[in-house]
């Protein structure tokens, strides 16, 4: 199928998908899509095992991997969407949570890598360093996801900041951390090179260049919108920052959700208050919101339909269903140890490590990473693994934080 093609089938089954949720489960919309296109998956399977002669199962699964998830999410959807993210996020309310952020998106990553990547292997005796790509491709916790729920949540400003600014900057560093364990645990599949030199070259390259090229991008940017009054071209400069900085970041082999995070920020809260007007700001935001949206659904949309991609064996899925203790127990370390050590130097709000404990939530970049790795025998154990964590934690974590939040983060508001 052509691009159009395909573009045009995930539209039109987003909004089919979106309708009936929106009239009969009343979910969340982006989980409601994936209920609904996880449900028309098993259907699919269901058909096939009653009719095998139909062979429904084995087209349906060609045309999703014909979709190129991997590819559409990592070198397309998610520099779109990291940009609308990081657009609402204010530099004035990150700047006060910026060393909780910062810990979290570094030594909880490394934690949480090592914890899940460790688990793995004992769990599975998988070789260690492959694990440690499965711990770091599972650590992220997805924007898009988080940020969709927190749009559903209410949560307080405070804590939607923390849960928000940690998920942005987490992704893109857990990605570089993905980069570089699989140039070791896969030498000669890469062309990063395998030596630790490498790797710590690598780390540096992509998580520094990437925030370098944001800034200056943003920056630059900011500059051509002060000059101009136009609404609808300052709409279409942004769009050209997340689309041309995202591939340029790419081109140069720096992290481009570093950079588009990096960008977005610097647009949304410097460009807004400086080089727009109040007229563009509010075309601004309803154009990202729009945007943001809509891919949102075609990605929880496309998460559904992957089903047609794991491999249903009962030794899979029973590894899937551990990961999801490992994955929680994990992502409390990467919340609990940061907020420990800070502690003795701030306050903190009530609830806070349950809280962004449980709205970590894993999403597409997870499977989109798991769908990249080199052929071996241990991807398939991966990939049904990373798509178990994925549903429990979109599904079940994404449809009871915000009750969680309300009953254990009562009392007033503090940084």
């Amino acid at each position: 199928m052509t691009f159009l093609q395909i573009t045009s089938i995930l539209i039109v089954l987003a909004g089919a998908f979106g309708a009936i949720n929106h009239l009969y489960l009343k979910l969340p919309s982006a989980i409601g899509i994936l209920v609904v296109a996880l449900l028309a998956s098993f259907g699919v399977l269901g058909i096939d095992l009653m009719w095998p002669a139909l062979e429904i199962a084995p087209t349906a699964r060609g045309i999703v991997n014909g979709l190129q998830f991997s590819d559409a999410l990592l070198e397309g959807m998610l520099g779109l969407l990291l940009f609308a993210g990081a657009l609402h996020v204010k530099l004035s309310d990150l700047k006060a949570q910026w060393r909780l952020v910062f810990l979290m998106a570094t030594l909880g990553v490394g934690l949480s890598t090592a914890i899940v990547g460790v688990g793995f292997s004992w769990i599975t005796g998988m070789p260690i360093m492959i694990a440690l790509v499965f711990g770091s491709l599972i650590t992220p916790t997805d924007p898009v996801a988080v940020l969709g729920v927190l749009r559903e949540a209410n949560l307080k400003k405070s804590m939607e900041t923390k849960i928000a600014g940690e998920s942005l900057f987490n992704d893109g560093v857990g990605y570089v951390v993905f980069l570089v364990l699989v140039g070791l645990a896969f030498p000669g599949d890469d062309h990063h090179g395998a030596g630790a030199m490498d790797a710590v070259l690598l780390f540096v390259q992509e998580a520094f260049g990437g925030a370098i090229l944001g800034i200056v991008l943003g920056w630059l940017t900011f500059r051509v919108m002060r000059q101009i009054d136009d609404y609808s071209l300052e709409v279409l400069l942004t769009l050209g920052l997340a689309f041309g900085g995202y591939s340029l970041a790419v081109y140069l082999h720096f992290s481009a959700p570093i950079m588009a995070v990096c960008a977005g920020l610097l647009i949304g809260d410097i460009g807004a208050k400086h080089g727009m007007t109040e007229e563009t700001r509010k075309y601004v935001d309803a154009f990202w919101k729009l945007i943001d949206e809509i891919l949102n659904a075609v990605l929880f949309l496309m998460i559904g339909f992957e089903v047609f991609a794991i491999a249903f064996e009962a030794d899979f899925l029973i590894a899937g269903v551990a990961s999801i203790a490992l994955a929680l127990l994990a992502r409390l370390t990467a919340v609990a140890v940061p907020v420990m050590l800070l502690k003795p130097f701030r306050e903190f709000s009530k609830g806070v490590i349950p809280i962004m404990t449980w709205g970590g939530l894993k999403g597409g970049i997870s499977v989109a990473l798991a769908l990249s790795l080199p052929d071996s025998e241990w991807k398939p154990l991966i990939l049904t693994a990373t798509y178990v964590v994925v549903i429990f934690s979109i599904i079940v974590q994404g449809l009871t934080v915000a009750p969680l939040a309300n009953k254990v983060g009562r009392e007033p508001d503090l940084v």
